[in-house]
């Protein structure tokens, strides 16, 4: 039998957080325009610029991972649940437009982020800032899924996982037979999906690392920074046999780096991706 009083609560509850949900979306969105030297509207509306809609695509994915990791805790009311889901998501747009200046100063340093996304439209540095931003979502969306963690924990990971992304960008150059910022300034798209990709994958088991419940600075910590170390590890080396054993006939390197191949970079982002996939639910 129909009964209003039990099916109302049970529609305000996920109504009200969809309605959330596009607050968060509207907001993160404002706060991106703001923190940009450019419009994106007129970036992506007027000169269909797919460079600044790929990275805005990564952030906008991010923040939609902390969102839905806030939804995970247990219930507290609907009240209660708006105010947690919606304040971690606040800090998740802060911290990923921290990420940015991260990305643009610490990652892709060689060159100007901004001139190469707007001026140049160079869709290889889109990819690698939404492979950033993702890879830095996964992070703190890790971080907040868990009990008797908070902000604090979120923060503190965050700051952590940025150092990870940082050294790793170091690794990837250094085993590369190219350098990432020359060819990615040469617009050789291919390199940025790779390595886009590849920060995605890190991402992936970072988020390992920093979810669960908090226990204590010294375990939870401890137990991120194996991971990372691992994670450091183990992506070049599978990158390395990926390139010996997906294609044999070919050599992945040189279809990236000399014919600019953009399916192959988009072929070992997919599989490093599913790579960390598997890592993620195996330690």
């Amino acid at each position: 039998m129909f009964d209003p009083e039990l099916i109302v609560p049970k529609i305000a509850a996920p109504l009200s957080l969809m309605l959330l949900y596009l607050v968060v979306f509207w907001v993160s969105k404002w706060a991106a325009n703001k923190c940009t030297a450019y419009d994106i509207n007129t970036e992506i509306s007027e000169k269909h610029n797919r460079a600044v809609a790929i990275s805005l695509s990564g952030y906008l994915i991010s923040v939609t991972m902390i969102f839905a990791s806030a939804l995970l805790g247990p219930s507290n009311g609907i009240l209660q649940d708006l105010l947690v889901v919606g304040g971690y998501s606040a800090l998740g747009i802060i911290l990923l437009n921290i990420s940015r200046l991260v990305n643009d100063k610490l990652i892709l340093y060689k060159f100007d982020n901004k001139s190469e996304l707007v001026d140049d439209q160079n869709e290889g540095t889109g990819a690698v800032v939404a492979g950033s931003f993702i890879a830095s979502g996964l992070v703190v969306a890790g971080a907040i899924h868990g009990q008797g963690g908070g902000i604090y924990t979120a923060i503190v990971m965050f700051v952590v996982g940025q150092l990870a992304l940082i050294a790793f960008s170091k690794i990837y150059n250094l085993i590369t037979p190219y350098d990432i910022h020359d060819e990615i300034e040469k617009d050789n798209v291919a390199v940025g999906v790779a390595f886009g990709g590849t920060l995605v994958a890190l991402g992936i088991i970072l988020m390992n690392g920093s979810s669960g419940d908090f226990v204590s600075w010294g375990e939870n910590l401890g137990k991120f920074i194996f991971v990372s170390c691992g994670a450091l590890i183990v992506l070049p080396i599978f990158r390395y046999i990926m390139d010996k054993c997906l294609i044999p006939q070919y050599d992945l390197n040189n279809e990236i780096h000399n014919d600019q191949n953009i399916s192959a970079g988009i072929l070992e982002s997919v599989m490093v991706v599913c790579f960390a996939s598997i890592v993620f639910f195996a330690i």
